[in-house]
């Protein structure tokens, strides 16, 4: 998939039929929980054997669990713009192979020639807002507020950045929150320096279920972006020390926790099977933290790779009525959520420029199989793979997430995902044909893309 232009003068997209009759003709209302370095296997339904998430697993069992669902990026900066705008992040020029993310003496951010998932939704009178970590611009012209968030309450960066000199090099291993001078902003301005960690997961669920209390009369559009459990980790009083797993598990057991409260306000509130509920991760694990970071289960490696470790996480589906549940193995990604919520929303995608993603929505209601066929993997700028179908060809690669300059593998790569999706047995050498059809589906795709001005390297 090269990615497709939308039409400046075309048809809204098409409204889905609500599940019942009368005043919830309304759309839907619509929540996006995304986790920060959640592996694969880090959840009891993906196949963790110490990490409880009865929630999350609730989830899995009435809603959809996707086991080939793909991140933007294996890194956060392009993975949430990938997810927000529906474009690869190289459109945007949110990728870069100056510097993989934002950071706290980053200039750059978010387009604002970019439509966000965000101002798509006001369009259609939704209330939106934003509980968590941004990333995607840290100054006031990038900000939340700017790119169609009627609400902003988090982070806008990585939880680790702005450390205090001062700290000891063990600040990851033993935290503290005053080691980073993490701010934590609602709306524009300052309310807390530094950010009292500990203290984030609970407060973002909090302010997430205000959000929804507000707007039980209105449709809204609630992206929780959760700070956890990215490094450094911090659990909650209540949760700390009680994970089998660690800390790491104690952050990962309080945001399920936090997802049973979400789903119990919306029971509460008679908007359960009004509102489609999405949980995912923004990319792999950071196997380089070891114990402190997660798990991708079966999968190769990790964040900062683009084996599937890197890239590939887990995706819940849930809407009580309307949402099939079930297992789904066929692909997805984050470039398909913005087209999937605008379809829902009866939202007309914006024009004039290229999409990324397809409509998932035919197969959470179990109306049809995903039209997703090819997945592009890129790491920062460059593209480094592709998959169609079941096999995958690697062109270059960067081993266990390190900063070392990208190795070509010639000759490439090939790897049946469906036989192996651990990527160990190279069948390349087997299979010309696939790899010849890969190449040239990989050169077809570099020649239709766009970079957008380097957002990421400005400084």
């Amino acid at each position: 998939m090269n990615g497709r232009l939308v039409p400046t003068l075309m048809l809204a997209a098409a409204t889905l039929a609500p599940p019942t009759p009368g005043p919830a003709r309304r759309p839907p209302n619509l929540i996006l929980v995304v986790a920060d370095d959640l592996g694969w296997g880090d959840l009891a339904c993906y196949g963790h054997p110490t990490i409880r998430t009865p929630h999350l697993d609730r989830m899995a069992g009435e809603g959809q669990r996707w086991t080939s669902f793909y991140a933007g990026a294996p890194y956060c900066t392009p993975s949430r713009a990938g997810l927000l705008t529906g474009r690869l992040p190289v459109r945007s020029g949110m990728a870069s192979e100056v510097r993989t993310v934002l950071y706290a003496d980053s200039k750059g951010g978010l387009p604002a020639s970019e439509v966000t998932i965000a101002e798509l939704l006001k369009g259609r009178g939704y209330a939106t807002a934003l509980v968590g970590k941004w990333h995607l611009g840290h100054l006031p012209a990038y900000l939340p507020p700017r790119h169609g968030f009627d609400l902003y309450f988090g982070i806008p960066y990585s939880n680790d950045m702005d450390a205090n000199p001062d700290s000891p090099p063990t600040r990851i291993e033993h935290p503290k929150s005053e080691y980073f001078d993490v701010p934590l902003l609602r709306g524009s301005q300052v309310v807390e320096r530094p950010a009292q960690q500990a203290t984030l997961t609970r407060r973002y669920v909090e302010e997430s279920i205000r959000l929804i209390q507000a707007n039980r009369d209105r449709p809204f559009f609630l992206y929780l972006a959760h700070t956890m459990p990215h490094v450094p980790l911090f659990a909650g009083e209540g949760f700390a020390g009680r994970s089998p797993r660690g800390p790491y598990g104690d952050v990962v057991e309080e945001i399920d926790w936090g997802m049973g409260r979400l789903f119990q306000t919306l029971a509460e509130l008679g908007l359960d099977r009004r509102t489609l509920v999405v949980f995912t991760s923004d990319n792999g694990p950071w196997r380089g933290q070891r114990a402190l970071g997660g798990s991708a289960g079966p999968l190769r490696d990790g964040k900062g790779t683009t084996f599937e470790g890197g890239v590939r996480v887990p995706a819940i589906f849930w809407w009580p009525g309307t949402v099939a549940p079930g297992v789904v193995r066929e692909m997805g990604s984050f470039f398909d959520v913005l087209p999937t919520l605008a379809a829902l929303a009866g939202a007309p995608l914006p024009p004039g420029r290229v999409l990324d993603g397809y409509d998932l929505s035919p197969v959470l209601r179990g109306a049809g199989p995903s039209p997703r066929r090819t997945y592009f993997y890129y790491r920062s700028a460059a593209l480094q793979a592709v998959r169609e179908g079941r096999f995958k060809l690697h062109f270059f690669t960067r081993p266990d997430g390190n900063d070392e300059p990208p190795r070509p593998v010639d000759p490439p790569w090939l790897f049946d995902l469906d036989q192996d999706p651990g990527e160990q047995y190279d069948l390349a050498a087997d299979r010309p044909e696939i790899v010849a059809a890969l190449r040239r589906l990989a050169d077809q795709h570099r020649r239709g893309v766009q970079r957008g001005e380097d957002q990421v390297a400005k400084r």
